[in-house]
């Protein structure tokens, strides 16, 4: 196996996001991609991260592959990586040797590790709304309401998609309407459910490689947070939902 990217940031920026989640994971090689799958130790957000074949000056994957590695270690690789270098990635001798090019070499051997793949088959998701709008958008939304509250209630109602938190004594809203972009699709029924914004922050740190976001949900029911990167990547959170108690 052997795998070479000229554009670093496709790898680097997605496994860092995925570090503050989970510490070890599965890398898959497929002839069709790379790919994860985690779940986070406390079981409410699941992540998903694929970076397909195309996205690769050179992709030699003769077999499937599973790699079992700590984050922690790729990490340390990842930091010493230049705009200008090229990331190669080989097996050899149970290792995943990273090599780091450009005007010289830089070699790094990264122990494989066992893992038991702990994520497993999920019931497939039917949502009832869909929202695209831009990366930087919801990103300081969700810092808006953060403000107030470590969670936060998305809704769609009105015709209006409104993230909005409420404490005892505070209160921070943001509102958008449909635009060039924000667009929202539903049922037409109000819908309204509640997330950690812990989690959230952490995941919209991928608005760096796109400046796009999808969004799915529905009424108190996990919500879908999807970057796409066209033939290149995609990484995605599912995040559960909180309970909602109304008073």
């Amino acid at each position: 196996m052997k795998v070479v990217l000229s554009e670093s940031k496709f790898l680097k920026e997605p496994l860092f996001i995925i570090s503050e989640l989970v510490n070890e994971i599965i890398l898959k090689f497929s002839k069709e991609k790379l790919s994860m799958l985690a779940m986070d130790p406390s079981s409410v957000a699941l992540l998903s991260f694929d970076l397909l074949n195309s996205s690769f000056v050179d992709y030699n994957v003769e077999e499937d592959l599973e790699l079992g590695v700590n984050l922690d270690n790729i990490k340390q690789v990842l930091r010493r990586v230049k705009p200008s270098d090229t990331l190669v990635l080989e097996l050899e001798d149970n290792r995943l040797k990273i090599s780091l090019k450009s005007d010289n070499t830089r070699t790094f051997n990264i122990p494989l590790i066992n893992i038991e793949d702990q994520t497993q088959e999920t019931r497939p998701l039917k949502f009832d709304a869909k929202v695209e709008m831009s990366s930087s958008l919801f990103e300081e939304a969700v810092s808006d309401i953060e403000v107030v509250s470590d969670a936060m209630d998305l809704k769609l109602e009105d015709n209006k998609l409104i993230l909005e938190s409420t404490d005892n004594l505070n209160h921070a809203k943001v509102e958008f309407n449909k635009s060039e972009d924000v667009s929202f699709e539903s049922s037409g029924e109000p819908i309204r459910s509640r997330y950690s914004i812990d989690y959230l922050k952490k995941i919209t740190k991928a608005g760096r490689l796109t400046d796009k976001i999808t969004l799915h949900f529905s009424n108190d029911y996990p919500l879908k947070v999807e970057y796409k990167v066209v033939d290149r990547l995609s990484i995605s959170m599912i995040l559960a939902p909180r309970v909602i108690n109304e008073d």
